[in-house]
């Protein structure tokens, strides 16, 4: 299950009824993507957050899901939807919004 609701992407990519089974795994895809970027987890409210932790789940500095790191994971999804190639991995408004909450840089 995502973070962010099927009906919030199929409206951002205005995407069609037929097109939903893809765009959930693309968004799964768009949610994971900016997780590894951030090296934290986000979650959509306080509960999943809570059970999160209390399975050991959380990993690091977990986080609940902010409007940046959501338009970061909507811009991802459509990059994958409309491109379905090989293309830049992570596009450069993403990792602009996703970089103010990034931890252990490894540096």
């Amino acid at each position: 299950m995502t973070v962010i609701d099927i009906d919030v992407a199929m409206q951002h990519l205005r995407a069609e009824p037929e097109d939903q089974a893809h765009v959930e795994i693309m968004l799964a895809a768009a949610e994971d993507d900016a997780m590894k970027f951030l090296n934290r987890r986000f979650y959509r409210d306080n509960d999943a957050l809570e059970a999160a932790i209390l399975e050991g789940a959380a990993g690091t500095a977990p986080m609940l899901i902010s409007p940046s790191v959501q338009a970061a994971c909507l811009l991802i999804v459509g990059r994958l939807f409309e491109e379905r190639e090989d293309g830049e991995a992570l596009p450069k408004a993403s990792r602009a919004l996703l970089t103010p909450d990034r931890v252990g840089w490894g540096i």
